[in-house]
């Protein structure tokens, strides 16, 4: 049996109001207490972080990670940065989350 997964918002914070983010499939351990992407491992601040919600274990880095909106307003900051988003969701994405037959409209 797999663990569950789910395309998620994630933005390092790395001292900053805003950091650079992407938009790709996390997977959770089995009990949802630790999230993985792209072979880092995050966990829950427990609402102890300052504008950041999880940290990477190995850096103690923070970022913001959460579901994607569908109006694409994601970050916790507004920003003029746009999110790269993994190839492989991008389908996903766009038609699942933002409700659009393609990326332009």
């Amino acid at each position: 049996m797999g663990h569950r997964t789910r395309i998620m918002y994630i933005e390092s914070k790395a001292g900053n109001l805003t950091g650079p983010a992407r938009i790709g499939r996390v997977m959770y351990s089995k009990t949802k207490a630790t999230m993985y992407y792209h072979g880092k491992e995050f966990r829950s601040l427990k609402g102890a972080g300052f504008k950041a919600n999880y940290y990477e274990v190995e850096t103690g880095e923070e970022y913001w990670i959460s579901g994607p909106r569908q109006d694409g307003n994601d970050s916790l900051y507004a920003t003029n940065v746009a999110a790269e988003i993994d190839s492989d969701v991008s389908d996903e994405y766009w038609t699942q989350i933002r409700k659009r037959t393609n990326k332009s409209n």
